[in-house]
């Protein structure tokens, strides 16, 4: 039971006070508990109708609601915002009931949040057997810099007018998840060409030979340069379904990790300088940063090295 902060007397203290009411009367009793004689009286009565139970709270709900919203309009404003998944105001004004109290019976009836009219599609995660077999490719545009601006200083007026963008191009290998990334002057087919390039000799010199390789449908990947170029180094081309990056995932979530811990992790002075960085992080990505997926332990280790012995450098 829960009494009020201001109240004069608990349940314990009534049953005092009709102890102090037959030992030395009514009034002084009163006086003596601080509280007035209609009050004592008030309870005396209870305690003489009801014994002990008379002094309890009662609730202050009061008997009749004249006003109250019928049981069979509540009813029919539930089964509107469950069926036909009407908004509150639609609800009210059919029903003929207050916005507040069709949300409070919907609240009571727990369809205050409506399931999704359709279904979520299942999570379906995959991982090549062996390294190689699949190369995930993708691009994320990074705007150039001669200055912090107000990403990190909170000033809106503090940019570099007319800088530009570049490309960040990034690749991981779908079992090992051993990455590789540069940033280049954009995402045209010839620096697409030039990255893939890049990453192959990357790989290579780790021992990984690319069977295959994963895109999304940019106009680079699915440029005739593009198609050339992995025709003549026999790797087959996988595209991702329109609109459905998921099918992609492993790279779109290395590209989040490479901006959270790598391109927004520090104030650089300019752009330049935040891509000298990058060859310095995915070493440390690559050779020492624990990964999930890969137990806790480094990429690296699915390759066969131990995480400390580096007997290769990043090139």
């Amino acid at each position: 039971m829960n009494i009020h902060k201001n109240a004069s007397l608990t349940p314990k203290g009534r049953a005092h006070l009709m102890q102090e009411i037959d030992r030395i009367g009514l009034m002084p009793a009163a006086a003596a508990a601080g509280i007035s004689t209609h009050t004592a009286r008030k309870w005396l009565r209870r305690y003489a109708a009801e014994g002990a139970a008379g002094l309890i709270d009662r609730s202050s709900r009061p008997r009749r609601s004249p006003r109250r919203s019928l049981a069979s309009k509540l009813e029919r404003a539930v089964a509107l915002r469950r069926i036909q998944r009407l908004t509150y105001e639609r609800i009210a004004e059919r029903v003929g009931l207050s916005r507040s109290t069709v949300a409070r019976a919907c609240k009571a009836a727990g369809v205050t949040h409506l399931p999704a009219l359709q279904q979520a599609v299942p999570v379906r995660r995959y991982e090549r057997a062996a390294p190689g077999e699949l190369l995930h490719l993708d691009t994320k545009k990074l705007a150039r810099f001669d200055r912090p601006g107000h990403r990190v200083t909170g000033d809106r007026t503090q940019n570099t007018p007319h800088a530009g963008w570049q490309a960040l191009h990034v690749a991981i290998d779908d079992h090992s998840r051993v990455g590789f990334s540069l940033v280049l002057a954009d995402e045209t087919a010839k620096s697409a060409c030039t990255f893939v390039l890049a990453a192959l000799r990357y790989y290579k010199s780790l021992g990984v030979k690319i069977e295959q390789v994963m895109t999304d449908n940019g106009s680079a990947y699915n440029s005739r340069r593009f198609a050339k170029l992995l025709r003549r180094l026999g790797i087959r081309h996988i595209r991702t379904r329109p609109y459905t990056p998921r099918t992609n995932g492993k790279a779109e979530r290395f590209i989040q990790t490479l901006l959270r811990e790598w391109a927004y992790a520090f104030v650089y002075p300019s752009s330049e300088l935040r891509a000298r960085e990058l060859a310095p992080w995915m070493y440390h990505y690559n050779f020492n940063r624990p990964h999930s997926a890969t137990s806790g332990k480094p990429p690296i280790t699915r390759l066969g090295f131990d995480g400390n012995n580096v007997v290769r450098n990043y090139s």
